[in-house]
């Protein structure tokens, strides 16, 4: 009898003992744009920390804006692009950061940190994780064939109508990010990028009218495999993500050559930024996470995997020098002098982008 009393009582002290491992383990929910970190960078992190991440992927800011604006997303991290993070600022979405919990934010770039305070004025809500362009991906051969020796250095390549109509054998893809895609076109008309005015919107809308017919795809993650692969000959594309495409094909030795290019004209310039949604529930967890990536060593491993600029300075000298110094990661200063940022879309201007939208990916 005391024996089988002493087996129930170690029995159930091996419960509470599981029980309390289990109320214990620590987690974080974070949600990132997909191909877009060195999974062994989570590796290093749980190991550090013995926080688990729980890690999701998505493909549009339109898809993030939704979920959190529903509320209850479940996420304790999520990377929003500028406008997008302004405006769900504004919306309450996200809590403001514990700086005494971020102590590595002193390796931060001040000239990115200064240009995300347009859309997170005194950096309360955000800490940057990449940057970069939104330019011409192609397949060197297949454009060439298409076109001849014309070089490939403005969006004339891609925006004039009888250009579009000789690559649309080979495969034309336009980026399906409207907000940035409406604000090329409008600079490349001659209109302020960061045009507001119905009439500016929808001449930039024009822009793609023009060469829908020839337009194969609109996609913001599919078309980096395209590209590698030869299936795409041409993309409206995020910079890293052209560069990936580079890599992998290089890999496979499919003989597919494919370069990136930030058009004469000037292009946008985006940042992706880490931020805390306002019902997170592992809120400290979170801040473990976000400080970690602001290690200089691990930020520099994701900029060498997904080959896209951090806002993190101290990083530079942990960056691989194909990376650092290649033009199109971080270009030098009379090509950053014609990039250009814009705000958030008020409601009546992003009707407007919509409804355009929505009509030119749809060809009517």
């Amino acid at each position: 009898m005391k024996q089988t009393v002493l087996r129930m009582l170690a029995l159930a002290a091996t419960a509470l003992t599981s029980t309390a491992a289990l109320a214990q383990e620590r987690v974080v929910h974070v949600y990132n744009w997909s191909d877009y970190i060195d999974e062994s960078v989570l590796e290093d992190f749980t190991k550090e920390t013995g926080i688990k991440v729980v890690y999701d992927v998505f493909d549009s800011n339109e898809l993030v804006e939704t979920k959190l604006l529903a509320g209850g997303s479940g996420y304790d991290v999520v990377v929003p692009t500028g406008p997008f993070l302004a405006r769900q600022i504004k919306a309450g979405v996200f809590q403001k950061l514990d700086k005494s919990k971020l102590p590595n934010l002193s390796n931060m770039w001040p000239l990115v940190s200064e240009r995300l305070a347009k859309y997170d004025p005194g950096n309360e809500y955000a800490v940057n994780y990449m940057w970069g362009t939104t330019g011409i991906g192609y397949n060197v051969d297949k454009v060439k064939a298409a076109l001849g020796d014309i070089p490939v250095d403005s969006w004339d390549i891609l925006f004039k109508p009888e250009n579009a109509a000789k690559l649309k054998s080979c495969g034309i893809n336009i980026l399906d990010a409207s907000d940035e895609t409406f604000a090329i076109a409008m600079n490349y008309i001659g209109k302020d990028p960061d045009s507001k005015v119905a009439a500016d919107l929808e001449a930039g809308g024009e822009v793609y009218k023009k060469i829908r017919p020839n337009v194969k795809t609109f996609n913001s993650s599919a078309y980096i495999d395209e590209l590698a692969n030869g299936d795409t000959c041409i993309t409206i594309g995020w910079s890293g993500d052209i560069l990936q495409a580079k890599a992998r094909a290089e890999e496979a030795k499919n003989g597919v050559k494919v370069d990136y290019v930030i058009p004469k004209e000037g292009t946008y310039m985006w940042f992706d930024n880490l931020a805390i949604p306002a019902d997170a529930k592992n809120v400290a967890e979170a801040h473990a996470f976000i400080n970690f990536l602001m290690k200089p060593e691990v930020i520099a491993k994701a900029s060498n995997y997904v080959q896209y600029a951090n806002g993190n300075l101290a990083s530079q000298k942990f960056i691989e020098e194909s990376v650092l110094k290649n033009p199109s990661v971080y270009p030098n200063e009379a090509t950053l002098a014609k990039l250009f940022t814009i705000s958030p879309y008020d409601p009546r201007a992003q009707r407007v982008i919509n409804r355009e939208w929505t009509a030119i990916k749809t060809g009517q």
